[in-house]
């Protein structure tokens, strides 16, 4: 007899709802920072963190303060958020987390920055996004042949001036970063900062594997969209992914009565 993996995580002690934002909550647009969780996903949430004993966490690539931005969050919100891949925290009563980065690192990312700007000026549809730990070159706006271009332009000024930086590449992106935490990072240490018994991470990109691949046996994988993915449970898109949390949120509720 097979069981349900939603209503077996439904009914643990202390349960950690961690999500990426773009491409699980709030689709994916040309314009990055007009992003912004779709109604059906924000309902979702409410009723999650409705629910006794539910932590939610955003874990995003995005940097911390643009994180805020698209998730319309406040200091008032209860949501958990793990910015720039798991490098960068904020904690309801607590707020951010502050970092103690070397300013060699941040001297080379602003320098690194500008190459990348230099590089890719006059190129129709690229965007070059600052954030905490890099920048993200963005090539959703442009041709194929300008995208290689960009990449390759890029890839190139990194592997020379800073080849121990962390590359990841993803839906129409490709991120450098000096810090090398992965999303992996995010969910561990939103586990044991919870103490949560359970974890549900759901996201749409290769960007996500990292922390679909370090759930445990008592925890629950689900991917957004196509595979292939370490995720256990496939949901169709953004709307299909509220659905399971909103079923997720009354499946709780009733396991706690």
């Amino acid at each position: 007899m097979s069981v349900d993996p939603l209503g077996r995580i439904a009914s643990t002690d202390r349960l950690l709802v961690a999500l990426d934002f773009d491409g699980t909550l709030s689709p994916l647009v040309d314009e990055p920072m007009s992003a912004r969780m779709l109604p059906v996903s924000r309902a979702a949430l409410d009723a999650l963190l409705a629910t006794r004993d539910t932590i939610v966490a955003l874990v995003s690539g995005r940097s911390l303060s643009d994180l805020r931005i698209i998730a319309e969050h406040d200091d008032a919100s209860q949501v958990l958020l793990a910015g720039s891949h798991g490098a960068e925290y904020w904690l309801p009563g607590e707020g951010r987390l502050e970092l103690d980065d070397d300013p060699a690192d941040v001297a080379l990312r602003d320098t690194l920055r500008t190459h990348a700007l230099e590089a890719t000026r006059g190129m129709a549809g690229i965007w070059i996004e600052p954030k905490t730990f890099g920048f993200g070159v963005h090539t959703r706006g442009a041709d194929a042949a300008t995208a290689a271009a960009a990449n390759t332009a890029v890839d190139a000024i990194v592997q020379a001036e800073a080849p121990h930086w962390r590359r990841r590449a993803g839906h129409s992106i490709v991120e450098y970063a000096f810090r090398h935490e992965g999303k992996d990072t995010g969910v561990a240490t939103l586990r044991e900062r919870t103490g949560a018994t359970a974890v549900l991470f759901a996201g749409d990109d290769t960007t996500d594997e990292d922390a679909l691949e370090s759930l445990g046996a008592g925890d629950l994988g689900v991917h957004v969209g196509e595979g292939p993915s370490a995720a256990s449970v496939l949901v169709a898109d953004i709307p299909a992914m509220a659905a399971l949390l909103t079923r997720l949120a009354a499946e709780r509720t009733a396991a706690q009565e």
